[in-house]
């Protein structure tokens, strides 16, 4: 059994999670995930490790509760525990040669990239991070990012909380202001569209952009191809060969077909609350 010994929100939407997981801490690098069941019963899902702490054996997770699983989870509180946490998975950001980078968040995709912004940190690497959000109320991990970044851009649709700016304007007028060689590197981290809009705006300026995706898995080793992506013509699992990938060689077209399959099914899990005991059922 892995106990939940932090438990936080956010802001609404989003929990911030520590976890006690040793032997998954001992061996964790930024970039990589885990897959936990909240239960016997409960299905496997993956999330991206927004931190580690190996002297105190616990991993941290940062996630929205907007699924059948998420929400099974945000029901459990501190001193609670999961029945699996397995990892870590996925290969570890590259960090070698890069001493500059931007890094762009789009929405809950700055859960993830706070994880990427803290290895580039620890590693010496210079970050400015663009983080975008729909409205005031969503923004999230701000005082954190300040405390690892060189410059934090926080952004709104709507204006009401920072500037009023898409994160693609924004990332392209950093790279107009600096120079298309000021970044050695781009890592972008939120909806496959706004992923889609930024690489190719970094295309043009012929600057490395890394993306890191997410997808639905099983078994997180190669093994269901639930997780598969099309890269540069050739087929790739987010599971084994990613999460990041060269975001100017994805196929978004495909991704972005491939994730609305089970938006219906997520519609009606939302929905889906016990009457007696305001918890998610497993079953109609």
């Amino acid at each position: 059994m892995y106990k939940i010994v932090n438990k936080r929100a956010l802001n609404k939407d989003m929990t911030w999670m520590e976890i006690e997981a040793p032997y998954v801490a001992r061996s964790a690098k930024p970039g990589q995930f885990i897959i936990l069941r909240t239960d016997e019963y409960g299905e496997r899902i993956p999330l991206t490790m927004a931190g580690y702490n190996r002297e105190a054996g616990t991993v941290t997770i940062i996630f929205q509760a907007i699924g059948r699983t998420t929400m099974l989870l945000n029901q459990l509180e501190e001193g609670d525990s999961l029945v699996d946490v397995v990892g870590p998975l996925g290969k570890p950001t590259h960090m070698e040669g890069l001493k500059r980078v931007c890094v762009v968040g789009g929405g809950t995709g700055n859960a993830l990239a706070y994880g990427l912004v803290k290895g580039l940190h620890a590693n010496g690497i210079e970050v400015d991070m663009v983080a975008g959000f729909k409205n005031k109320d969503l923004v999230i991990l701000e005082d954190e990012f300040k405390a690892i970044s060189k410059n934090v851009y926080m952004l709104t649709d709507d204006g009401s909380y920072g500037e009023k700016m898409f994160t693609t304007v924004k990332m392209e007028e950093l790279i107009e202001k600096n120079g298309k060689d000021y970044y050695d590197e781009i890592i972008v981290v939120g909806p496959p569209i706004m992923m889609k809009f930024c690489c190719q705006i970094t295309k043009k300026y012929d600057i490395p952009t890394v993306v890191s995706l997410t997808a639905y898995m099983v078994d997180g080793t190669g093994m269901c191809g639930g997780c598969r992506v099309i890269v540069g013509g050739e087929n790739k699992f987010v599971c084994v060969d990613g999460p990041e990938f060269d975001g100017q060689l994805v196929d978004w077209d495909e991704i972005i077909k491939r994730n609305g399959f089970y938006k219906e099914q997520e519609a009606h899990d939302a929905a889906h609350v016990c009457r007696l005991t305001g918890g998610v059922r497993y079953n109609d």
